[in-house]
């Protein structure tokens, strides 16, 4: 797939990716930490400490450090090592990849403060106050000029596919953030929406689902397509696929939003528009999955002994059953059984720890020895013993959701003889208390894998030589297409 050139006097600002590398690994700790602690406060609620850490106040913080912290450095961090290796030139702009990196901390540490403060806009995936907001907005465009710098200055003329897809998630967060964050300020810590009602939903899921969509998916998939090619040593089976699926994938996923929002008040044609979409989004999803999986053609024994390509080929295995179960959920019969039920939060943290965060381990365990000049992690055996942790932990933790959330959906609509509800809402909610402790034991195995591999990433820290950023370093992958 690659080849390596040495003698090629072309510099990698390398620095701010081992820094982004780092800060993934640890807001992937306090957003899985707190995410264990509200499944915990679920099922002892004795555990929810007035007034700053109730599982209300703790909840949008587990979400917000899972997504923008450990998800957002690892974006950072990959978009940033991508882009230079396949454009064979150093990140454009100079500083202002260190300004993203310590401006993208400082709103993260933001949000982790406010939010159990009870400072809140009340919009899921977007609660950060509007001073918050502004603060992200100036990150993310810097983040844009560097991006987008580097690739003008690339010194090949082909873009390769993965800086498409970060590329696209780079414009599409930029214009859900500034349309869903539209607000006017009424104090220094507290704004209002500038949309009310049915609008003010439609374009909260038009955010939120595209947040799904773009910040989650079509983003990550930009790391698909670069690190299962190389760790595995074989060509993207079809590039011309990978084109298709990019295009697609960025047309389609833009409109399946007001599934968000099926058996509401929200305009009956707008609930079909997003339910059609969404069922044709399968097509695209499978075509990617499709393409990474048979990109392991020829490379299969590798799996058997390379602990990295597993968390690949798990993630992209999960990525396949995620946006299957997620345009079957849009359909308004099955939607009106999963709704509001755990059904959701499986599908959820089927996508999130299945697919985000195992691509995103298996990219990092790939980067980081490489970043500070070793030949492999300190400790395979921990690599491996970290595959094994999360995807028991993973799949405890939505098997458990699945059988919970049908259990319920079929528990509230259950009527006797007479029409009247068989069940109360707390014979169901009683009902689900030793699946909610296997949920907790899944979360806890899964965060107990992202201190495992924080042992290891410092240890691997310690045992190497950080790449200066200042001195040649081989360039770069050509990446046949």
């Amino acid at each position: 797939m690659s080849t390596q050139n040495v003698a090629t006097a072309e510099t990698f600002n390398y620095r701010v990716v081992r820094q982004f590398a780092f800060m993934t690994v640890i807001w992937g700790i306090i957003g899985m930490g707190v995410g264990v602690l509200i499944a915990a406060q679920l099922i002892w609620p004795d555990l929810n400490l007035p007034e700053y850490f109730t599982f209300g106040r703790l909840r949008p913080v587990h979400t917000n450090m899972v997504i923008f912290g450990f998800g957002g450095c690892a974006l950072f961090a990959t978009s940033y090592y991508v882009v230079q290796r396949t454009c064979h030139t150093r990140l454009f702009g100079g500083i202002l990849a260190e300004i993203t990196f310590w401006g993208w901390q400082i709103g993260l540490t933001g949000i982790l403060v406010t939010l159990p403060l009870g400072i809140t806009s009340g919009k899921e995936y977007a609660e950060s106050e509007w001073l918050l907001d502004i603060a992200i907005t100036v990150v993310w465009v810097i983040y844009a000029i560097v991006f987008f710098g580097t690739l003008a200055i690339r010194k090949v003329k082909h873009i390769y596919v993965s800086n498409w897809f970060y590329g696209a998630f780079i414009l599409t967060i930029a214009i859900l953030h500034l349309g869903n964050n539209a607000e006017l300020p009424w104090s220094l810590l507290k704004s209002y929406s500038a949309y009310a009602g049915v609008q003010d939903a439609m374009v909260q899921w038009w955010y939120g689902h595209n947040a799904v969509g773009f910040f989650l998916t079509t983003s990550f998939l930009g790391m698909m397509y670069y690190f299962v090619p190389k760790q595995s040593g074989r060509p993207i089976f079809s590039y011309r696929l990978s084109i298709v699926h990019f295009w697609a994938l960025a047309f389609t996923y833009m409109w399946a939003g007001p599934h968000h929002l099926l058996h509401t008040s929200l305009p009956d044609w707008t609930q079909s528009l997003g339910m059609t979409f969404s069922l044709i989004l399968l097509a695209p999803s499978w075509g990617g999955m499709v393409n990474g999986i048979l990109t392991l053609s020829g490379a299969w024994y590798k799996l058997r002994t390379d602990p990295i390509l597993k968390f690949l080929v798990v993630a992209l295995s999960f990525y396949g059953m995620a946006t299957f179960e997620g345009s079957m959920m849009s359909i308004r019969t099955v939607n009106a059984l999963s709704h509001y039920t755990e059904w959701t939060i499986a599908h959820v943290h089927s996508g999130s720890l299945g697919w985000v965060a195992m691509i995103s381990f298996g990219s990092l365990y790939y980067m980081i020895p490489r970043l500070w000049g070793r030949d492999s992690m300190f400790s395979k055996r921990l690599v491996e013993i970290h595959f094994w942790v999360a995807t028991i932990g993973v799949v405890l933790y939505i098997a458990s959701m699945w059988v919970a959330g049908v259990m319920e959906g079929l528990m509230w609509r259950a009527i006797d003889n007479d029409g009247n509800l068989t069940y109360q809402f707390i014979q169901a909610v009683t009902a689900k208390h030793v699946l909610y402790i296997i949920r907790f034991l899944g979360g806890a195995c899964f965060l107990g894998g992202v201190i495992i591999m924080l042992v290891n990433v410092i240890a691997t820290i310690r045992s190497g030589k950080a790449v200066n950023p200042d001195v040649p370093a081989p360039v770069a992958d050509k990446v046949a297409a």
